[in-house]
């Protein structure tokens, strides 16, 4: 009897997908857009995010230019940046908004570092909960008699297989952003 793990390999890609947004928005010397992406700007008594008023493209290797559509909303939006204390500093221009990314001390990114570390873990923590959620079924299904100790026992095995790959690509990604980070 097979077993369907389709919903299994879904969560674990959301996972990852979680996982690599979470590292994007982690600040580093080079300039990011999505460092931006949790930045809520209060317009006409909304709050809105960033990308919804604005639009926000690399300017060089250390600054963003930020240009709200409507531009009598400049101040609004320096307003959500500042606020939002991402440690980037900004200056308003006739053309918007230039948003500039300081130089990391050793320290801060040693900090950043761990910030990213946690994150993976984080990850990590949810793929064990879906894995422990398709271990705990497969149990139940044994003690119901639909299926054999070995069939169960090889379906174990696939379960932790697709689990090690889910934390091998974790991993790659963490790894690339710490090389960001520290490099």
């Amino acid at each position: 009897m097979a077993y369907d793990f389709s919903s299994f390999k879904k969560e674990l890609i959301s996972t990852e997908e979680w996982f690599k947004k979470e590292a994007a928005s982690i600040r580093t010397g080079q300039a990011s857009p999505a460092v931006l992406d949790g930045v809520q700007v209060e317009v006409y008594g909304a709050p809105l995010a960033l990308k919804e008023v604005a639009s926000v493209m690399i300017e060089g290797a250390r600054s963003l230019r930020v240009s709200p559509w409507d531009k009598t909303q400049t101040k609004e939006v320096e307003k959500a940046i500042t606020a939002a204390n991402l440690g980037l500093s900004v200056s308003v221009d006739d053309q918007g908004l230039r948003i500039s990314f300081p130089d990391l001390t050793a320290e801060r990114r040693a900090e950043i570092a761990k910030m990213a570390k946690d994150k993976l873990e984080d990850a990590r923590k949810q793929v064990r909960q879906h894995r422990d959620v398709i271990i705990k079924d497969l149990q139940n299904k044994e003690k119901e008699g639909g299926m054999g100790k070995d069939e169960i026992f090889r379906l174990k095995n696939e379960v932790q297989k697709i689990v090690d790959e889910a934390n091998k690509k974790l991993e790659a990604a963490y790894a690339k952003k710490e090389k960001e980070i520290l490099g």
